[in-house]
């Protein structure tokens, strides 16, 4: 309910009527009535002033829910004028807070004038200079004229200046049209000439009216720039690039942020005063927002010593930008540009990614610098592992206090340069878990380097009796222990420790792929995410050659990536995934097996299925929409999944999509046939089919009656911590709890005439790798949380 005028609703003699106290008495009366009779009702209050007379109506949180900021409004078109950010940090500084059931409504246009009652009359002058050249345009106290006529209908402008609506403190408000784009028609008298029809398609009226022309109350658009023919709903629709599309991607961004519609505000003060800069924060969600108010390009250098180590993320395309460091973070700035930045927290990331300068790291002074990477590993290094371990990617334990990490494996692969320690780590509460770290030795100026390109990697700075320096870091990045490794596949190598021997064996595949002189390849890092370390091995003549994965998290049995994968290398001689190429296995003297690593064949790609999807539905919506075909005819919710399976959807889709559609049929053969090779060999007991029979069935129903008991109770248990629709829907959830268990009852009871296979294990689009013709499946692994046990059954 918006409330006209609402400062003058009571008249008293002897008064100017402006915000009398029987006015505030009534509102007050009103909203009690209200909230006592109807739900989702909302009073907007509508008082020209200046900000702490409108606060008033406001109340205590007991009269208006929301009230228009009209001050705010007109400073945004004076900073964006001036290029200078001066008018909009003056009048919010002069915004007193409001209750926080309360709200602002902001506003770029309305169905009256751009109203200037709430500037100087030096700001009104200079904004009828600015805006309203034709005096035709001016009335009132104010600018009749739509957005785009007002800003030159200049497409960049207009983005700029509905971001600054849609990201400061306030509610959003847009005046119909205006996502669009349309002009208006000053000449028509009063305020009617931002109030012509809605402008939906280039039919007769602009599609706003069947009846004769001469019988709207207002005439329809035709001046040539905004002309309805060309500008209107139904082509911008059709546009996926069109301003309609860019502000339908500006509310959905919006809705996804609570830190826009309720956080606080902080403004940063660069010194480049044509950059308006401001952060946004509500619980956990940190925003930043930055805009160029001039019409040429503009660098900015932005303060932000507490966000050190934080990584602005672009919210429209999810592009990551560098993390923020000790000096100003510099951006350059397009004309009339803005950034909206989510800031993330700096997690633990991967091994290519910076946490720490070389001046933080930890120093250790030892005896003898190569004592880190032989059997007597010094005290003073073993305690800093705990630290260590934390932060890295691969590391399980990072939920669990850490009780203790011992050494109790050191096998030298470089003499007095490069180990692989086995480690042992004992949390206060769970089983333990053993880890495989890799420790190379660096001096000098090659030191000097991985401190500055790759500090993240550094255990300790050491400095013995001597005074020799050096530093230890991950083997991983080193070219080194890397080509070692490769070279000891080839040649059959075995490395001996204490308590076992790591052992290195090339597969039947090796010598079709890699020489033993390949060792001399170059090495590098893998940098994506992943509970492993990967080392690709290139040359310069054929690129990339292999890939060697080093499992951190070392368990006991054969790892299902190295058993699966030779398998189909060299029993079933499936094509379609990468060869495996030989491993490294580190055998105790009690006669436990833990793989290590395994070598694979590389498969150039252009990425995963999963990406290769996206990019293809992507394309395929860009399409559906620009194309001019009935949208219901594309929408597929009403189709049973197994019906859109079997591919008896719209003629139309399947025409927009054949490409992919093709492709997916690929992968379904590609995946039929990995399964077909995984049952072929029945001489193998590790991988013949087996039968379902009555004991595994009964083990099975067993294992997901405890899932469903301990997922019940976790959510019973945390109900009452939701609120709103999640509390709805998880109990929802709770009272099937019977039907779920009846569901699986039938397990229990029925037979089941089937064969068990292997199969991947964890399978999903980001197993597959898309090489522009074929696909390849990678990764059989398994869940890596399951016990090997469990992923090889």
């Amino acid at each position: 309910l918006r409330l006209d005028a609402v400062p003058y609703l009571f008249e008293r003699e002897g008064t100017d009527c402006e915000n009398l106290e029987e006015t505030h008495d009534f509102l007050k009366e009103l909203r009690r009535h209200i909230d006592s009779k109807y739900d989702n009702c909302m009073l907007l209050g509508e008082a020209n002033q200046w900000p702490e007379d409108a606060v008033a109506y406001f109340g205590d949180g007991n009269e208006c829910h929301m009230a228009f900021h009209f001050p705010l409004m007109p400073r945004l078109f004076m900073a964006h004028m001036l290029e200078d950010r001066y008018p909009i940090l003056d009048i919010l500084a002069h915004t007193p807070q409001i209750p926080d059931s309360c709200q602002w409504a902001l506003f770029l246009r309305n169905h009256d004038e751009l109203t200037l009652e709430m500037v100087t009359d030096e700001e009104r002058d200079y904004m009828y200079r600015a805006y309203a050249n034709d005096r035709q345009a001016r009335i009132n106290l104010g600018i009749r004229r739509r957005l785009a006529p007002l800003l030159g209908n200049h497409r960049r402008r207009i983005e700029l200046m509905n971001a600054l609506l849609f990201t400061l403190p306030s509610t959003p408000v847009i005046y119909y049209g205006d996502e669009i784009g349309m002009g208006d028609n000053i000449y028509l008298g009063d305020r009617n000439g931002v109030r012509t029809p809605m402008q939906w398609n280039a039919d007769r009226n602009a599609g706003f009216s069947r009846s004769n022309p001469q019988r709207l109350y207002l005439p329809i658009i035709i001046d040539p720039e905004y002309h309805y023919e060309a500008l209107n709903v139904e082509a911008q629709q059709n546009n996926p690039h069109s301003l309609l599309w860019w502000m339908k991607r500006l509310i959905a961004l919006r809705k996804r942020s609570k830190a826009l519609s309720r956080g606080s505000i902080e403004f940063l003060e660069p010194d480049n005063h044509k950059v308006l800069a401001f952060l946004r924060e509500y619980e956990e969600e940190r925003l930043l927002v930055v805009a160029n108010l001039s019409r040429f390009s503009q660098p900015v250098e932005l303060d932000m010593p507490v966000f050190r180590g934080f990584r602005p993320v672009e919210m429209f395309g999810r592009i990551p930008f560098p993390p923020v460091g000790d000096e100003p973070y510099l951006l350059t700035m397009a004309p009339h540009s803005f950034y909206l930045f989510t800031l993330q927290e700096p997690k633990i990331s991967e091994e290519a990614e910076t946490q720490a300068d070389g001046a933080r790291l930890p120093r250790l002074q030892v005896a003898s610098v190569e004592s880190v990477v032989q059997s007597n590993i010094p005290t003073e290094f073993i305690r800093l592992l705990p630290d260590y371990l934390i932060s890295r990617r691969w590391f399980r334990g990072k939920a669990r206090s850490i009780r203790s990490v011992d050494v109790t494996e050191t096998i030298p692969i470089l003499s007095d340069s490069s180990s692989v320690l086995f480690l042992k780590v004992s949390y206060s509460d769970g089983h333990m878990e053993d880890y495989v770290l890799p420790v190379s030795l660096a001096r000098g100026a090659e030191a000097e380097r991985i401190k500055f390109d790759a500090p993240q990697t550094v255990v300790a700075c050491l400095k013995d009796d001597s005074g020799e320096e050096a530093l230890a870091y991950s083997g991983t990045w080193d070219h080194r222990f890397c080509r070692a490794a490769l070279d000891a596949i080839g040649r059959r190598r075995r490395f001996k420790g204490k308590g076992g021997e790591l052992r290195a064996v090339p597969s039947s595949a090796f010598r079709r792929v890699l020489a033993t002189g390949d060792a001399v390849l170059e090495s590098r890092i893998q940098k994506s995410e992943q509970s492993n370390t990967s080392v690709i091995f290139s040359d310069e003549a054929s690129g990339d050659r292999a890939i060697l994965k080093f499992f951190r998290c070392l368990e006991e049995g054969t790892n299902p990536d190295l058993e699966v994968g030779k398998f189909l290398t060299e029993k079933a001689s499936f094509e379609n995934s990468p060869p495996v190429l030989g491993s490294m296995e580190y055998h105790s003297r009690s006669g436990e097996i833990a793989t290590v690593a395994i070598l694979h064949g590389f498969i150039p790609n252009e990425g995963d299925a999963w990406s290769y999807t996206l990019d293809s539905f992507g394309r395929y919506l860009d399409l559906a929409l620009s194309s001019g075909y009935d949208t219901e005819k594309l929408h597929m919710s009403s189709y049973h999944p197994l019906t859109v399976a079997r591919g008896e959807f719209s003629d139309i889709a399947v025409s927009l999509m054949h490409y992919y559609l093709h492709d997916a049929g690929l992968m379904g053969r590609r995946t039929a046939e990995l399964h077909q090779a995984l049952c072929r060999d029945s001489s193998n007991p590790d991988f013949s089919p087996e039968p379902f029979t009555d004991f595994y069935r009964n083990g099975l129903y067993h294992g997901i009656a405890v899932l469903v008991d301990r997922t019940f109770q976790i959510l019973k248990n945390q109900i009452k911590r939701l609120a709103g629709v999640t509390r709805s829907l998880a109990q929802q959830v709770i009272d099937l709890e019977p039907e779920v268990r009846s569901r699986i009852g039938r397990l229990h009871k029925m037979r089941i005439s089937a064969v068990r296979i292997r199969h991947h294990g964890d399978f999903h689009l980001g197993q597959i790798l898309y090489t522009g013709k074929d696909f390849y499946i990678i990764d059989f692994e398994g869940e890596p949380a399951r016990p090997i046990s469990a992923r090889r059954i």
